[in-house]
């Protein structure tokens, strides 16, 4: 699935280990977002987003923020002086859903405009 593709659906609550993706889905949602690692526990994926200076990644968290208040699913959040790692999971399902790799575009998005 295309990044764009991602980025236009709209999470929906996802509870129960159903909703959880084989890794193979894993594996195929994360080759349409570069830069997007899987963690080692398999539960969550990671990029660090590096910018010029504090304003600027301030500026990221507030608009990651925005986002995932408004998709209702929100990230983990790791921030310093140029730089903003996020981390997608869902608790509910006990690992990644398609939630994760819809903000994970999305994320993308904001930075492409």
């Amino acid at each position: 699935m295309a990044p764009i593709e991602l980025a236009r659906q709209h999470c929906v609550p996802r509870k129960g280990s159903e909703h959880a993706l084989t890794r193979a889905q894993v594996d195929d949602l994360l080759a349409a977002l570069p830069g997007w690692t899987l963690r080692a526990d398999g539960k969550a994926i990671a990029k660090d987003f590096r910018f010029e200076d504090f304003h600027r990644t301030l500026g990221f968290i507030n608009a990651v923020g925005f986002m995932a208040n408004h998709q209702d699913h929100h990230p983990d959040l790791e921030a310093g002086y140029g730089h903003c790692q996020v981390l997608w999971s869902t608790h509910d399902v006990g690992g990644l859903s398609l939630n994760d790799f819809i903000c994970a575009a999305r994320v993308e998005a904001l930075l492409a405009r």
